[in-house]
C-alpha cells in the first residue's frame, strides 16, 4: 500500500508539468512553442505574443489559484476537523465576491487592471476579520463554523441584493460572469498582484502545519503539546484569507476544489494533515489546470466558465460520498 501511495504521488507530480505543456499548446491558434520560447519576451511575432502574453500567464495563474484553493481546503478541514469544510465556509469567497460585485455594480472595475482584484482581496480579509470578531477570542471550532455560516449567509444575501438591483442587464451579466469564475483575459498584471498574497498565505499555512498535526489528536492534546496559543488558528485564518482571497480576486469564485482535492489526497498521506497541505496544493493546481484545458478546447459561441467545470466535477464526488456513507465506508 505504501509503495502504491508513493507511485500515485509521483504520478501526480509528473502530471503537473505535462499538463502545463498541454495548456500552453492549447487554444484556437496553433503555436510553435519552441520557436515562441526561442524568440523571447520582446519579440513581436504572433507566436511569441500569444505564448508570452496570453497562454503562459493564464497557465501559471491556473496553477497558483488551484494550489491556493487546494491548500486552503486542506487547512480548513484540518483546523475545524470537519471533512466538509472549505474556505468558503468562513466567508472568504463571499467577502471577495461582494467587494468585486460592488465595484462591478458601479462600473469602476475596468478603470484599472489591478483595482478589481485589490478590492476583492480586501473584501476577503474583511470577511475573515468579521468571522473572527463574531466568534470571539478563544473560539472553538464549532463556534468558528457558526460564525462563518452566519457571515457567509449575510454576504451572499448582499450579493443577491446587488444582483436584484443591478442598474442594467449589462452590469448584471458582468457580475454573474465574474461570479462563475474564469481565467480568460487574465495577464501578468493579475498574476503579479495575486502572487505575493498567495505566497504569504502558503507560508502561513506551512508554519502552522505542526499545529494541524497536533490538532488532529484533539484540542486538549494539542494544548498539552504546547499549541495552546491562539496565534496558530489566527495564522491559519490569515493564510487562508490571503491565499484563497487572492485566488478568488483574480479568478472569481471557483467552487469544489478546496473540498474535493483534500478528500482525494488524504489516503495518500495516511491522514497526515501536515503532508496533506502540500499534496493538496499540487493536486489542486493540476485539477484547475486540467479544467482550464477543457475550457480552452471547448468549442462554443462563448467560452465555458471554469467555475461551472469544477462544479460538474464536484457534484459526482458528492454523490460518491453519499453512497459511501450509506455503505458505512465514510463517516
Amino acid at each position: 500500500m505504501l509503495q502504491h501511495n508513493k507511485l500515485a504521488i509521483f504520478a501526480l507530480l509528473a502530471a503537473l508539468p505535462l499538463a502545463l505543456l498541454v495548456a500552453l499548446a492549447s487554444g484556437p491558434v496553433s503555436v510553435d512553442l519552441v520557436d515562441a520560447v526561442s524568440q523571447g519576451w520582446y519579440s513581436q511575432s504572433s507566436d511569441a505574443v500569444i505564448f508570452w502574453q496570453l497562454r503562459l500567464p493564464r497557465a501559471i495563474l491556473a496553477i497558483l489559484v488551484g494550489a491556493a484553493l487546494g491548500m486552503g481546503g486542506a487547512a480548513m478541514q484540518g483546523m475545524l476537523r470537519n471533512p466538509l469544510a472549505e474556505p468558503a465556509l468562513l466567508g472568504v469567497s463571499s467577502g471577495a465576491a461582494l467587494a468585486a460585485v460592488i465595484l462591478l455594480y458601479y462600473g469602476a472595475a475596468w478603470k484599472s487592471g489591478w483595482l478589481l482584484p485589490a478590492i476583492a482581496i480586501a473584501g476577503a480579509f474583511g470577511a475573515v476579520a468579521a468571522v473572527w470578531l463574531l466568534a470571539g477570542r478563544g473560539a472553538s471550532a464549532g463556534r468558528l463554523v457558526l460564525a462563518g455560516v452566519a457571515i457567509n449567509a449575510f454576504l451572499s444575501a448582499l450579493i443577491a441584493l446587488a444582483l436584484n438591483y443591478a442598474p442594467s442587464m449589462f452590469a448584471m451579466q458582468e457580475v454573474v460572469f465574474w461570479l462563475m469564475g474564469s481565467l480568460a483575459n487574465r495577464g501578468w498584471d493579475q498574476l503579479l498582484l495575486a502572487l505575493p498574497f498567495i505566497s504569504v498565505g502558503v507560508i502561513c499555512l506551512f508554519l502552522a502545519r505542526n499545529y494541524l498535526r497536533a490538532l488532529s489528536l484533539g484540542e486538549d492534546t494539542a494544548a498539552s503539546l504546547g499549541f495552546h496559543s491562539r496565534i496558530f488558528p489566527l495564522l491559519i485564518l490569515f493564510g487562508i484569507a490571503s491565499s484563497v482571497g487572492a485566488a478568488v480576486a483574480v479568478a472569481g469564485t471557483i467552487g469544489f476544489v478546496g473540498l474535493v482535492v483534500p478528500h482525494l489526497m488524504r489516503p495518500l498521506v495516511h491522514q497526515d494533515p501536515a503532508q496533506l497541505l502540500w499534496i493538496s496544493g499540487a493536486a489542486g493546481a493540476l485539477l484547475l489546470l486540467m479544467a482550464d484545458i477543457l475550457v480552452i478546447n471547448f468549442v462554443g459561441a462563448q467560452e465555458l466558465r471554469i467555475g461551472a467545470v469544477t462544479a460538474f466535477l464536484g457534484a459526482p464526488f458528492f454523490f460518491w460520498l453519499i453512497v459511501s456513507a450509506r455503505r458505512g465506508q465514510w463517516l
